[in-house]
């Protein structure tokens, strides 16, 4: 699948997921600085979590985060979150897109939202940036390393983050909330899932800081200026709290050893040749920037694909129960069991019993 063709930029709002404008013109006057109708909307191709529109006025263009449609997990689809911390990250200088208003009344447009900034700038789907010369490839990876770097340096309290979620324990928590929203969406009796969720928390290793974690740190979750290699807007901040940034960087590391795609991974690509950090030369950018120790990347590689296995197994209930967000969330529903076997793998390199 071309997945910049297939998934970046606009189609007109399916009627299933259309929003009533009428109520979201009155909600928009009352709370959006600077609103001036009338307003177009359209709905953005990629996405699998929370449906995503573009609405545009005269004079300037939107973006709408809404809830899905239809029964959600309990805690799923944190709207709220994201909005938290774009809004607390954007006057920080940090690249978010400027937060204007979230609305928690289900009663506007039938499920929580929130409005922010259009960013205009370039969405990369293919991690081997085809368009792109060496040179321009590894600036880009680079730009996406230190802007990681740069989010987990940034001090929480000072930005009134702190309360942002529990700064210890990170790993172990994410275990277990997995854990629980796996079980809550599981389809069918996987064994490896089952080994890996016995055997994860009983091995964490030591978490030596802590930071604002994004959650879902990758190429496509991002917007970069569209002449230069530089991160203009991080996206996507449903998952993010307070916790170990070592987890959150050896997330966006997992993209080096996942096999091509035409998405983020660049498994198998000969980096050196294509201008791509390699991955000893990924982590040691990260590790001079932020001063935080070498990752044991084994352990945390089968923690992150148990983790993005649990996030997709909601994904495949949500299509077997006929509420899921894309048209397509059958695809991206059918990688459980591979990315299930692929942490296992990982998991006995770590060290656990075969």
């Amino acid at each position: 699948m071309d997945y910049e063709k297939e998934m970046v930029g606009t189609v007109e709002v399916p009627e299933q997921d259309r929003l009533d404008e009428a109520k979201l013109t009155d909600w928009m006057n009352a709370n959006v600085e600077g609103f001036e109708g009338p307003i177009s909307m359209t709905k953005f191709k990629g996405g699998q979590s929370n449906p995503t529109y573009r609405v545009d006025t005269p004079n300037m263009s939107y973006v709408l985060r809404r809830q899905p449609f239809g029964k959600l997990l309990p805690s799923a689809h944190a709207v709220d979150r994201e909005y938290r911390a774009m809004a607390s990250l954007y006057p920080t200088g940090f690249p978010v897109p400027r937060a204007y208003g979230l609305c928690e009344d289900p009663e506007v447009l039938g499920a929580m939202f929130f409005v922010m900034a259009l960013a205009d700038g370039r969405n990369l789907w293919d991690g081997s940036i085809p368009a792109s010369e060496p040179d321009e490839r590894r600036a880009i990876y680079n730009a996406m390393i230190d802007t990681m770097a740069d989010l987990h340096m940034t001090d929480p309290n000072a930005i009134g983050m702190g309360d942002y979620g529990k700064p210890d324990d990170y790993c172990a928590r994410q275990i277990a909330r997995w854990t629980k929203q796996y079980r809550l969406s599981e389809t069918e009796t996987i064994p490896e899932m089952d080994q890996l969720i016995e055997w994860l928390p009983t091995t964490i290793p030591e978490q030596h800081a802590s930071a604002i974690a994004h959650g879902d740190y990758r190429l496509d979750n991002m917007i970069f200026h569209k002449t230069e290699p530089k991160v203009i807007a991080v996206l996507d901040w449903e998952l993010s709290t307070l916790g170990d940034p070592i987890a959150d960087f050896s997330y966006l590391m997992l993209n080096w050893v996942s096999p091509q795609d035409g998405r983020a991974g660049i498994g198998g690509l000969d980096h050196a040749a294509m201008g791509i950090p390699t991955m000893e030369e990924a982590v040691e950018r990260y590790v001079t920037r932020t001063g935080f120790p070498v990752p044991p990347m084994d352990w945390y590689f089968a923690y992150n694909l148990f983790r993005l296995a649990g996030i997709i197994q909601g994904i495949k209930k949500r299509v077997i129960d006929g509420t899921a967000s894309s048209a397509h969330a059958k695809t991206m529903s059918e990688r459980v069991i591979p990315l299930v076997q692929t942490a296992h793998g990982f998991a006995l390199k770590a060290g656990m019993a075969a």
